[in-house]
């Protein structure tokens, strides 16, 4: 069972997962604040992600690239005429919406035949004009809608310290392009060999029309991208694509343990797919709010590297060490947003159990890996024996130390912050040395002694 949306924002608010960004003030649309136990889980997948495509392989490198780029990267990259949404205007409130999420929400309530096979990603902006024009679809609001246009979604911003001599810069619609322009630099200082890909994780920012759907679509956001490089004539790009399709899915599988039943793969139709792009997969999950994108998979040719060496008039070809023959290398691209990694781990975790909610997150992945609680508070030498205890697994595991209300309050916490086990020190501990060990999932208990908890918690931890 999909829990709602609003079951996954109650939850993430209500124990320190995702707050709503100055909330104070009011907030602010599509943005929000990881709190002390999503900066935890949020860090713990960038590593997971970091590990396994970048320290595990011998044919990546890491980058880390400003977010402030020179605006002619922008030019160069095709953002600043083509990085758009189709937008379109109430005529009575002035509250702007995306005319394709208008159309589809639209479409959900439909029965004509002839709309059935209207693929909504297909259509140009001037079609969905056509389309909100000839059925008379209105706002969210009952209100007639303006014309679509295209509404670029590049944040500008202004460098320099004299007013009205500042340069007009963006903050970057995506990584990627730090990637594509460090290109040579990264080939120089590593004598890199083709295929090899360069990778980084870092913050991106779109000013979305549409607000709504939690972290899955924000101003501010993490991706996690790929750009991987190679020879088109020494590599065929199609067995790479599928090899990269199966290592996408095998990390959000295996890695985060997320249930395959709730993906699928999709081909973008050639009306959908980018400019750049000869091929392109989308891993889609089954959200709250239905089936979208989580990552992408594109092969954009040697495009890119094209596009920057026009307009920079600096050479971007790799020269075979063996053959000496130059060539401007094809690339595979990976793209997945961390965040959404995120919403679907809660989502793909949330679990009710009779009258409890636990997240069932994977054990190296959960903000805490044990509880550690003393059977009751005010007794001293139970404080005292679980205070050692606690400070002695710190350096082993991400371990939590609660002694807050009654002990079956404090199982249900941890269940929902999804801590995988919980040990208690009671009475008999002072005597048999042995706590009591209970599972997240099915709330079993056994007792373990002290001296086998580090053995057995990294046994149960790594399965």
């Amino acid at each position: 069972m999909i829990p709602t949306l609003e079951e996954i924002v109650s939850l993430a608010k209500r124990r320190g997962f995702v707050y709503p960004t100055s909330e104070i003030y009011g907030g602010l649309t599509s943005s929000y604040d990881y709190g002390p136990m999503g900066s935890v889980l949020l860090k713990n997948i960038k590593d997971a992600w970091w590990q396994e495509f970048v320290l595990n392989r011998d044919d990546m490198y890491g980058l880390d690239s400003q977010i402030l780029l020179n605006p002619q990267t922008w030019i160069a990259s095709g953002h600043i005429n083509s990085f758009t949404d189709p937008l379109v205007e109430d005529k009575i409130t002035h509250l702007r919406y995306r005319a394709d999420h208008i159309i589809k929400n639209w479409l959900k309530n439909q029965k004509k035949s002839e709309l059935d096979q209207l693929n909504v990603n297909d259509l140009s902006t001037a079609e969905m004009g056509q389309i909100i024009k000839q059925y008379k679809i209105t706002s969210p609001d009952g209100n007639e809608l303006t014309p679509p246009k295209d509404f670029n979604i590049l944040f500008e911003t202004a460098i320099g310290a004299v007013a009205g001599e500042k340069s007009l810069v963006y903050l970057r619609g995506e990584t990627a392009q730090g990637i594509f322009s460090n290109f040579k630099q990264v080939l120089n200082s590593t004598r890199a060999k083709l295929p090899f890909g360069i990778g980084q994780i870092g913050k991106s920012f779109r000013n979305e029309i549409t607000s709504g759907q939690f972290l899955f679509r924000q101003l501010e956001f993490e991706q996690a991208e790929i750009e991987f490089f190679f020879d088109p004539t020494q590599t065929n790009w199609q067995e790479l694509m599928d090899d990269w399709k199966e290592q996408m899915f095998s990390f959000v599988t295996n890695t985060l343990s997320i249930n395959s039943k709730n993906l699928r793969w999709r081909r973008h139709t050639d009306q959908e797919r980018s400019h750049y792009s000869k091929e392109t997969f989308d891993l889609d999950y089954h959200f709250s709010f239905g089936w979208d994108e989580l990552w992408g998979l594109a092969y954009r040719t040697d495009y890119d590297l094209k596009q920057h060496m026009q307009h920079s008039g600096e050479s971007l070809e790799y020269i075979d060490p063996n053959t000496h023959q130059k060539v401007i290398p094809h690339v595979m691209e990976p793209a997945v947003g961390i965040d959404r990694l995120f919403l679907m781990m809660l989502t793909d975790a949330y679990k009710t159990d009779y009258d409890r909610l636990y997240l069932d997150l994977k054990p190296s992945l959960a903000p805490y890996q044990i509880a550690v609680f003393p059977l009751l508070r005010n007794k001293p030498e139970l404080i005292s024996l679980a205070t050692q205890l606690h400070q002695s697994l710190k350096s082993k595991f991400r371990a939590s130390f609660d002694d807050r209300g009654n002990i079956g309050k404090r199982y249900l916490y941890q269940d929902e912050i999804g801590t995988p086990y919980c040990l208690t020190v009671d009475f008999q501990s002072l005597e048999d040395k042995a706590v009591t060990v209970r599972d997240r999932n099915s709330t079993q208990q056994e007792r373990v002694k002290i001296d086998k908890l580090i053995s057995y918690l990294t046994k149960k931890i790594s399965e």
